[in-house]
């Protein structure tokens, strides 16, 4: 596990910035274990390693000149700030896009303790975003899902609800395979005959449920958003150092921690990052890296402890990747 270091000296200006959030508490939970995990991060640094999968001989390799090649060498500083999120969808909608702005805008953190140092004024470098899920391995998603959010969150409240636009032909056939649902749903419930209500065998139709999640301000953001992170080569760079417990998901879940990874895609998009550190490289503009990953409860099967070596060493493993021409 890296060592973690306090950052005691200030920012190095050149740092690659990283903001990290857990969730809060809710249900069962009365310390979030994403949070558990995460909190010790907070104003840490780290150093990037060489991307030795790209030194490696190749015809790309003999591309790099001996300047390209001294600066992929130099170990680069990662500083690391951490930001409790509240379990409620009204949160997320209130903090996650302030998180995306040029300069990014946090809200004060509910642990007086947790002092945010000044956000980057270009904006972060990698944003990543820990939930907890069930009992089982660590979970790293790669979709977040615009719509279909029916679970009330930890304040009792509902995600918004949110009209989907019109297709004439796919909601005339929806409308009616739904009625009839309904319809049959209802004819099964027992209830007094006569002028009072429907008997048993007569039809009582079951309101529609409506459909919840993103609107406005967001109707030009696909249903789906995926992870611009190449999953499935981070997972084998984890089990290869040793994270067994680790899977790809499609599925975040249609939850908060669907919700928070989906606007926290959207925003990335709504906003590109200048990229400014990275001068050395002709890089074009992109949007910021989002990421998102379930943890299990303490010690089902994994400990804080392992969840905070495993998320330290995806930082260490995305942030290298940017580290390169």
């Amino acid at each position: 596990m890296p060592p973690i270091v306090q950052a005691t000296d200030g920012i190095d200006p050149n740092a690659i910035r990283v903001l990290i959030t857990g969730f809060g508490p809710f249900g069962k939970y009365k310390e979030n274990p994403s949070w558990l995990a995460v909190k010790p991060l907070h104003n840490t640094i780290l150093y990037t390693d060489p991307p030795t999968d790209l030194l490696t001989p190749s015809d790309q390799a003999a591309m790099i000149t001996d300047e390209m090649e001294e600066f992929l060498r130099r170990p680069q500083q990662i500083h690391i700030t951490t930001l409790e999120v509240p379990v409620s969808y009204q949160a997320v909608l209130n903090t996650v896009p302030g998180l995306h702005t040029r300069p990014p805008v946090l809200p004060p953190p509910t642990d007086p303790s947790m002092a945010i140092p000044p956000p980057p004024a270009n904006g972060y470098d990698f944003i990543f975003h820990v939930g907890v899920a069930g009992r089982g391995p660590l979970r790293i998603e790669r979709i977040g899902h615009k719509n279909g959010y029916r679970m009330k969150d930890a304040d009792g409240e509902y995600a918004p609800i949110v009209h989907l636009p019109k297709d004439p032909i796919r909601d005339t056939a929806d409308a009616e395979l739904e009625r009839m649902e309904r319809m049959l749903v209802g004819s099964s419930l027992p209830g007094p005959s006569g002028p009072e209500g429907p008997g048993p065998s007569e039809v009582m139709e079951i309101p529609a449920v409506p459909n919840r999640g993103f609107g406005k301000g967001y109707e030009n953001f696909a249903d789906e958003l995926s992870t611009e992170i190449d999953v499935p080569k981070l997972i084998v760079h984890l089990k290869e150092n040793g994270i067994d417990q680790v899977y790809s998901s499609m599925d975040a879940g249609h939850y908060l921690c669907d919700y928070i990874f989906y606007c926290s895609l959207a925003e990335s998009r709504r906003h590109v990052t200048p990229q400014e550190k990275f001068k050395e490289r002709s890089t074009p503009p992109k949007s910021t890296p989002v990421l998102f990953m379930h943890c299990p409860p303490v010690d089902q099967p994994l400990s804080t402890e392992q969840v905070t070596d495993a998320i330290q060493r995806i930082v260490l493993w995305v942030c290298g990747r940017q580290h390169q021409p």
